[in-house]
């Protein structure tokens, strides 16, 4: 008997019996293209870690950590989906825990937990779809910069930043709009369910609210961090294995062994003014929720 728990000390402690394992991912940041050289959340760039994560062996159930004020509604559907997928092929449950802000597509990203634990002060919400640009059209004129455009296509320039605003463009794009609007309200009900207590009015018009209010209204299930809920639902020596992208994914995105590493720099350096304005919009999207 002695022997065999000698044994058992020499194995790894998560293949030890009585000890629960629950690994854990990271998704942080903005969700889809920022700039050329720092992406943001996208399918591609987290499927992997995903995979490995709900692949762990003797997993009690996976559990993520997200940080995101949004971004793209296509992305944040595509990792929503894969999690769910994943959960339903390996059967573990799915916990998620926001930290600082889980909202617009973050929050749909938190969808895809069994349940979403938050902090206080976390922000959870902006169930909505926003789209922006700008207008140059008077600043070319000033300065005598002709626009000239050519399309096959009545509607091709539609919201073109370089022509004065047609209503008719702002039609179409708040008809898009409200049908990902849409989409959006109904995965949020179908994944929580008789959990939601506010109203349509109140729960879908784009506002965001602080952890409490947030449990309150049914977007969140409970306050408590990751390390706190986990210990007292799989106890004191539950392990948490980060679950880390796979290494070398800079060297791959810079191509370096093609030699594609300086093209894609220098069209880096190119798209600086494309660069910067992503910056800038990226900053505004955390700047919303006071971060």
């Amino acid at each position: 008997m002695g022997v065999m728990s000698g044994l058992g000390n020499l194995l790894p402690r998560r293949w030890r019996k009585g000890v629960a394992v629950v690994p854990v991912v990271r998704l942080s940041g903005t969700i889809g293209a920022v700039t050329p050289l720092r992406p943001g959340l996208s399918l591609a760039g987290v499927a992997r870690t995903l995979d490995r994560a709900f692949a762990v062996k003797n997993a009690s159930a996976v559990a993520l950590a997200i940080n995101s004020p949004g971004g793209s509604p296509v992305q944040s559907r595509l990792i929503y989906a894969r999690i769910r997928q994943l959960a339903a092929e390996k059967k573990l449950p799915v916990l998620v825990f926001a930290e600082d802000v889980a909202a617009s597509g973050g929050y749909m990203i938190a969808c895809a937990g069994d349940e979403i634990f938050c902090d206080p002060s976390s922000i959870l919400g902006s169930i909505g779809v926003v789209g922006g640009s700008f207008g140059f059209q008077e600043l070319i004129r000033k300065i005598g910069i002709e626009r000239r455009i050519y399309t096959a296509g009545a509607l091709k320039a539609t919201l073109d930043p370089f022509l004065p605003e047609n209503p008719d463009d702002v039609a179409r794009l708040k008809a898009i709009q409200r049908e990902i609007h849409a989409t959006f309200i109904a995965l949020v009900k179908q994944s929580r369910g008789a959990r939601l207590k506010g109203s349509d009015e109140v729960l879908f018009t784009g506002e965001y609210w602080a952890g409490e209010t947030a449990v309150a209204l049914g977007l969140a299930d409970g306050i408590g961090d990751l390390r706190s809920v986990l210990k007292g639902r799989y106890g004191d020596k539950v392990l948490t294995p980060l679950i880390a992208p796979p290494a070398g994914m800079l060297s791959g995105l810079l191509g370096r062994k093609s030699g594609a590493g300086t093209a894609a720099l220098r069209d880096g350096v190119a798209g600086l003014p494309d660069g910067l304005i992503s910056s800038l919009e990226e900053r505004a999207m955390w700047a919303k929720f006071g971060l």
